[in-house]
């Protein structure tokens, strides 16, 4: 339960602005916001009530005109998306108070997200685990390289690096791509692992059972031209929030020798301040910051957290929707001005005495 006392302002002591020592008392004071099972129901159900209905009047729309159809995929889609952080907080044990009913709920969900349960929230738990470290990446996060090994590898990986952090790349192509196609496959970690091989495999199986009879009984067509622009959207959406928690101008990375949790979730997550209608829609997961210091708080529960703890304004990164859309030319982390760079902003190399003489 909530703590029902009332609220009482917060004097602010200077001695506590120091993320390494504000992160575990925030942490201890954030335990106290646990799953509502009213609240989570109620949630599940008019997130999958609204989505059901809207998805049944994009199937009829689309008898009279696919415009609409795809007009409304974008509330749809922001829908799915809504019920994505549900299936993601039933990962993190956060939904229910019940592990069974947060991994029941979990693995149904991941029918209409496509994304594999099990597999899916063992990379994410890496993610928290490991954000902000640069000895330990490459689980759930954006791949992000250091000025020094951007400047140390060939051409062609400078190129590749390049076209994956291209919005167009990474989001417009790269998010449907990963979510209807990459995630069938048990690649990388997922591949060594067991458990994420059963999970990938067993929604596989899944989905062709459940695609396969909506499209016996409502014809393929109807059904792709439905859903595809739904997940297509969503994805697009999804990534671009994942995106700006994690990349911006003053985000900590670390080695792992400096590395500190309470410091990455911090220094490292944003607070990316969206509409209020956006907000509803995302969940309110870009309250990352209060996300990644108690990971056990239900999505409905992070703006009480937030509202709880002034302190937080004077530690954080806020990123309103315009200011996101320069994250995307950050790309580099430069760990001599300790900054999230642009490729452009890379000084040019400096030439040494044979290399004049070679262009003389």
């Amino acid at each position: 339960m909530i703590p029902t006392e009332p609220q009482q302002k917060r004097t602010i002591d200077d001695t506590i602005l120091d993320p390494d020592a504000l992160g575990p008392i925030l942490t201890r004071r954030f335990k106290a916001y646990v799953p509502d099972l009213r609240r989570s129901i109620v949630q599940l159900a008019t997130t999958a009530g609204l989505l059901t209905l809207l998805l049944v009047v994009m199937a009829l729309a689309s008898q009279w005109s696919y415009w609409l159809t795809l007009l409304l995929a974008i509330p749809t889609s922001g829908l799915l998306v809504r019920l994505f952080i549900i299936q993601h907080d039933c990962g993190h044990g956060s939904f229910f108070r019940s592990r069974a009913a947060n991994d029941f709920l979990g693995r149904t969900i991941s029918l209409l997200t496509l994304t594999p349960y099990a597999s899916w929230s063992l990379g994410h738990a890496a993610h928290h685990a490991s954000t902000g470290n640069l000895d330990r990446r490459g689980r759930g996060d954006v791949e992000t390289w250091t000025v020094a090994e951007y400047q140390a590898a060939p051409a062609l990986k400078k190129l590749s690096y390049r076209l994956y952090r291209n919005p167009l790349v990474m989001v417009i192509l790269g998010a449907p791509i990963n979510f209807i196609l990459l995630q069938r496959l048990p690649l990388g970690h997922a591949g060594r692992n067991r458990m994420c091989r059963r999970s990938i495999l067993s929604l596989n199986l899944a989905l062709v059972v459940a695609f396969g009879l909506a499209c016996a009984l409502f014809g393929i067509n109807l059904v792709l031209l439905t859903y595809l622009p739904v997940i297509i959207i969503a994805s697009w959406f999804g990534n671009w929030l994942f995106y700006v928690q994690h990349q911006f101008e003053s985000s900590g990375w670390e080695r792992n020798s400096d590395w500190n949790f309470h410091v990455a979730a911090l220094s490292g997550s944003s607070y990316f301040k969206l509409p209020a209608v956006l907000q509803w829609f995302s969940g309110s997961i870009g309250l990352h910051h209060v996300h990644h210091l108690c990971s056990r708080v239900p999505n409905y529960h992070l703006q009480a957290c937030l509202e709880s703890a002034p302190e937080l304004r004077l530690v954080t990164k806020v990123i309103t929707l315009r200011e996101s859309v320069d994250c995307w030319q950050l790309a580099l982390w430069d760990e001599r001005r300790r900054l999230l760079v642009r490729f452009r902003d890379l000084s040019p190399p400096v030439l040494k005495g044979d290399d004049l003489k070679a262009c003389a």
